[in-house]
């Protein structure tokens, strides 16, 4: 039997996030306020237990389609200078209560605009927020460093754009790029020529595949678009077979495995829009068995009212898991990160917490 794992050393453990929007991670309260500041009076709930609990409700209808219809109340409340500071600051001091040391943080900049924003100033008090929320952070004694995303949304044509503000903006708070939105009809292959512009640059960037889609969009994310890494990848399990006690991989889980390509598992969110029927049944569990570079993320705290304590509480209880099988998934986020992972053990030095100093090598 392996040795429980204790709500403390859940807390404690130094964690490593690659995956969370900052348009999914607002705070109920926070939402509510800047509603009545704003004048925007659509939300559906303006009591904070209420909000979370149709957030979550409304999220989990099974489709990706009908997840993302949840966004236009929080992405309606970051218009301002004022809003997006205050989401990306509480962001970070949200994410470093939770334990987390390093975290890249994703938003698509281009819809932050409407009130008049042009997209720099958006990327702008978007860094300054993550600086604020590290300074916070630290002040209550949790080490942070944040470093942010520039998503371009997949069925828009702004995408060669955001590309080069994350060129613009590299070593300057943002580390890499990344598509989002509707994936079934928008293959990532729309904007390859944001991705071969990104690559000419060494600019890092991911690419959300195979969440709603099947094989064949990972397959062009990895062959043609030539991605650092993978948003979710849930569906890469559709090419491993097991048969008669045997497992085979299809010629493109071999070609991810032998390149040890990282997904970026989001298990609460993939529940929600039917990637998965339980935290058991999620794919994250035999593939990390099986040797692949998956990694535990939160996606969008907020729709999923979910934390990195939770994701990974969630999946090692499922999936019997030791505190050795936490270290090896952060250092597989360590090792995908778009800053060097000497770098994240520079911030992890000192960061053993009680419970968990037992790892060794972290």
């Amino acid at each position: 039997m392996p040795t429980l794992i204790t709500d403390e050393q859940f807390l404690k453990a130094p964690k490593v996030l690659l995956h969370d929007h900052n348009d999914g991670g607002l705070r109920p309260q926070t939402m509510i306020e800047m509603a009545q500041e704003s004048g925007y009076t659509k939300l559906p709930f303006y009591e904070p237990d209420a909000l979370q609990r149709w957030f979550v409700e409304a999220c989990s209808e099974g489709t990706l389609e009908l997840y993302l219809e949840t966004f236009e109340h929080t992405i309606s409340l970051m218009q301002t200078a004022e809003q997006i500071i205050r989401v990306n600051r509480e962001c970070a001091i949200d994410l470093a209560r939770s334990g987390v040391v390093y975290a890249e943080v994703r938003g698509a900049p281009e819809l932050f605009t409407r009130a008049g924003l042009t997209i720099d100033q958006v990327i702008e008090y978007t860094v300054e927020g993550y600086k604020q929320g590290m300074a916070e952070a630290k002040s209550e004694g949790n080490l942070i460093r944040v470093e942010g995303l520039l998503c371009a949304m997949r069925h828009n044509a702004l995408a060669d754009e955001i590309a080069a503000k994350v060129i613009k903006y590299q070593g300057r708070g943002i580390v890499g790029f990344d598509i989002a939105g509707p994936e079934m009809g928008f293959p990532p292959t729309d904007h390859i020529n944001a991705f071969n512009s990104l690559r000419a640059h060494g600019a890092h960037y991911t690419i959300h595949a195979g969440e709603a889609a099947p094989l064949e969009s990972i397959a062009l994310a990895v062959r043609e678009c030539r991605t650092d890494r993978i948003g979710h990848g849930i569906r890469l399990i559709d090419d491993i077979s097991f048969v008669d006690g045997h497992t085979r991989f299809g010629d493109l889980a071999q070609e991810i495995f032998d390149k040890q390509i990282a997904l970026e598992m989001a298990p609460t969110s993939n529940l929600q829009t039917g990637g998965a029927a339980s935290y058991a049944d999620h794919p994250i569990g035999i593939m990390k068995e099986l040797g692949f570079n998956v990694t535990i993320n939160t996606d969008n705290r907020l729709m999923s009212n979910t934390s990195m304590v939770a994701e990974m509480t969630h999946i090692a209880t499922a999936h019997n898991w030791t505190l050795q099988d936490l270290q090896d998934i952060t250092e597989n986020a360590i090792n995908a990160a778009f800053i060097s992972s000497d770098e994240i053990h520079e911030i992890l030095e000192g960061q053993i917490r009680p419970g968990y100093e037992r790892v060794e090598n972290l």
